[in-house]
């Protein structure tokens, strides 16, 4: 059911969503998830959501320009959205007014969504932007690297990866609001994306997922508390293939996600179509305890011929494609979000649209959708559920595609406690 069109500019895309407020802020019991900040990508606006009052029939509260964003503080393609426990509203930015890249962190202030300004002390400080997450107890945020909005923008060409992607971790001062260290993760890390600590604030590690290497990294500081380290504690393997882009086939980590009793770690894997289910009660020895083939490239009814080193073909490495409700599943798992309770994993199937039309063509003219996974919390497993689908291809501008989901009362990526 669609309740609101924020359809102001031809072609612009809403990527990431956050809340006004959520746990961290603990001094102001008034709060609540009232407005829904959903930042896009093209124009850089800003759209502050009021889903509360009537939540069948939201209402556009504010609109904050990009383009006085540009002009305020120079910053352009806002993306992952946070509250902090000052009662503000912090916004990753991944370019600057020509669409190169430039990192930095934008503040709107929580009750008026006014621009402040910067967070970070230094303006040109980090190459790239995407995503961060910070922990107080500890002094620490860390932020990711995607690359130039005009190289991703314009769909993934390798030949851009060298100079135009990124492959590090920054690990900021929290009170200061200046970098502690930088750690390059190399051509194991290519495009790091998505970062996530473990909730419980008294713990000081956590992980990042690379999309090009598919490598799952651990982070954590080193015995003097002075610096963080990386380990890089899985990998998925590419598959070498005939009829594609490149020769070998990376499984591109997407989104990661952790459950709230920090048991399980999701990670979803938007070419090789699977998401996988991991118990990282070891932190640094994950095992793979559940996996589920949602689509992908790999798939049966596609171009796409897995070989193996000496050319022979793979025809294992092949999937169905599964159906629910009558409609076959379009494009791949891409955003993920988690019940609190850990029992019900939500998948959405759109990563960008250059890169929806480039890899997931049929998708991109479809529509795609989101559907739900019965998660066995005790020793983990994954199942779809046939009961739960959401369709994107019947709206009243045409089809549509998903990204980020949120629940009202919280899920597993948007409050962080402190």
């Amino acid at each position: 059911m669609l309740i609101l069109n924020l359809k102001h500019i031809v072609g612009d895309e809403l990527h990431h969503t956050g809340w006004n407020a959520c746990i961290s802020c603990k001094g102001d019991q008034s709060l609540k998830h009232k407005y829904l900040i959903l930042p896009s990508l093209e124009s850089g606006n800003i759209y502050v959501v009021d889903v509360l009052t009537d939540p069948k029939n939201p209402k556009l509260h504010k609109e904050i320009s990009g383009e006085l964003i540009k002009e305020q503080i120079g910053g352009s393609y806002p993306h992952t959205t946070h509250c902090l426990p000052s009662g503000d509203v912090m916004i990753s930015l991944m370019g600057g007014k020509n669409k190169e890249g430039k990192g930095g962190f934008l503040i709107l202030d929580g009750k008026t969504f006014e621009i402040k300004g910067r967070w970070e002390k230094d303006e040109k400080t980090v190459d790239f932007g995407y995503d961060f997450w910070y922990q107080p107890n500890f002094n620490v945020m860390v932020s990711t690297e995607y690359g130039e909005p005009k190289a991703f923008m314009e769909g993934f060409n390798p030949v851009q990866v060298e100079k135009q992607y990124g492959r590090s971790l920054t690990f900021w001062n929290w009170n200061e609001k200046t970098i502690k260290n930088q750690v390059d993760l190399g051509q194991d890390g290519l495009i790091p994306l998505e970062c996530r600590f473990v909730h419980d604030p008294k713990k000081n590690y956590g992980f990042v997922g690379t999309a090009l290497s598919s490598t799952l990294i651990l982070f954590y500081p080193d015995s003097d508390n002075k610096k963080y380290l990386t380990l890089n504690v899985g990998k998925i393997k590419d598959v070498k293939v005939k009829n594609w882009a490149m020769e070998y086939m990376p499984g591109l980590i997407t989104d990661i996600l952790i459950s709230l009793d920090d048991r399980f770690l999701y990670i979803a894997l938007w070419l090789h179509g699977s998401i996988q289910q991991y118990n990282i009660e070891d932190p640094k020895n994950p095992k793979l305890v559940g996996e589920i083939f949602l689509g992908g490239s790999l798939r049966k009814d596609g171009d796409v011929i897995p070989i193996d080193e000496n050319g022979n073909e793979r025809p294992d490495l092949l999937k169905e494609i599964p159906t629910v409700k009558g409609h076959k599943l379009q494009g791949a798992p891409q955003m993920i979000q988690l019940s609190r309770d850990g029992q019900r994993l939500y998948v959405s199937s759109s990563l960008l649209r250059p890169w929806d039309k480039q890899f997931y063509p049929e998708m991109a003219q479809k529509g795609g959708q989101i559907v739900q996974l019965d998660v066995n919390t005790n020793e983990g497993g994954l199942s779809l559920n046939k009961d739960f689908y959401v369709n994107f291809e019947d709206q009243p501008f045409g089809p549509a595609v998903a990204h980020e989901m949120r629940y009202p009362g919280g899920d597993c990526s948007s409050d962080i406690w402190v």
